[in-house]
């Protein structure tokens, strides 16, 4: 059995490298009021906390978290294999060690040959390190499947899709596994292209229309980095029973640097 570590990559760049800072900066990001609900997906930023951490902790402070999360994040280093899965050890953070689901990344790799089992792709990938401190707060004791997904074809896409379904409900946990997507949505245009452009790809995903979202990244040039895990989280989600999308929150990095010429745009969606 692998018991590695995975060492945090970006601690105390993206998000503080103190647990008590960290900690503090979670519990603001992640106030919420009112009754939690339960969801299949969701849809989260992964920008540095200062620009994007208000939305993915809406997202977050929303949900009934489960004890069970399949992650999936973009490739942004180059590294690894285009489907990379880590099935044993734990990722370190200033709040300690996050364990990997040892049993649902089997079930995930017994049911799809997708999946390659690559720690490298991993190593230095900031988009899914910056989801974990959010889920040691508001659900101690987790376990999770690390994926970070590094192909553009649909049909790979739809296939981890449809792993991912197949194998919540392999192991009996339909409602009790979180299918998290990472991603940010356009890049570096003007504010007002960006938040156009984006409201093209959300209306598609809150329609949970993961061919329709394909399309659209492609026909209107939307240069959101994770629409690899977004189809994927949609295709899983909507195969294990999801009717709907709610938007928590949108913002562009123009909000918090005031900059409107060249941002990036975050959004926070529930999937139920």
């Amino acid at each position: 059995m692998n018991t590695a570590v995975r060492m945090p990559a970006v601690a105390g760049q993206f998000y503080p490298g103190q647990a008590q800072a960290l900690e503090h900066e979670v519990e603001e990001y992640t106030r919420f009021q009112g009754e939690k609900i339960a969801a299949r997906g969701c849809l989260v930023p992964h920008a540095g906390y200062m620009y994007s951490g208000h939305v993915a902790g809406a997202v977050y402070g929303k949900l009934a978290l489960p004890r069970r999360f399949i992650i999936l994040c973009p490739n942004h280093t180059g590294l690894g294999k285009p489907l990379a899965i880590m099935s044993s050890g734990a990722w370190k953070t200033p709040l300690g060690n996050a364990a990997v689901d040892e049993k649902l990344a089997e079930s995930l790799k017994r049911n799809s040959p997708l999946f390659s089992e690559d720690a490298e792709a991993h190593r230095r990938e900031h988009a899914l390190e910056v989801q974990l401190p959010f889920l040691q707060k508001l659900q101690p004791d987790f376990t999770f499947v690390p994926i970070v997904v590094g192909t553009s074809r649909y049909e790979a896409l739809e296939g981890v899709g449809k792993a991912i379904a197949a194998a919540i409900e392999e192991e009996g946990a339909d409602g009790a596994v979180l299918v998290a997507a990472s991603s940010d949505m356009n890049h570096y245009e003007s504010d007002e292209i960006t938040r156009a452009k984006d409201a093209r790809a959300l209306d598609r995903i809150l329609a949970l229309d993961a061919p329709g979202l394909y399309e659209a990244i492609a026909r209107q040039q939307i240069s959101m980095c994770g629409f690899g895990p977004a189809i994927a989280m949609l295709t899983a989600a909507r195969r294990l029973g999801a009717t709907r999308a709610e938007l928590v929150r949108y913002a562009t990095s123009g909000d918090i640097s005031g900059d409107r010429k060249a941002v990036v745009g975050y959004a926070g969606v529930v999937v139920l």
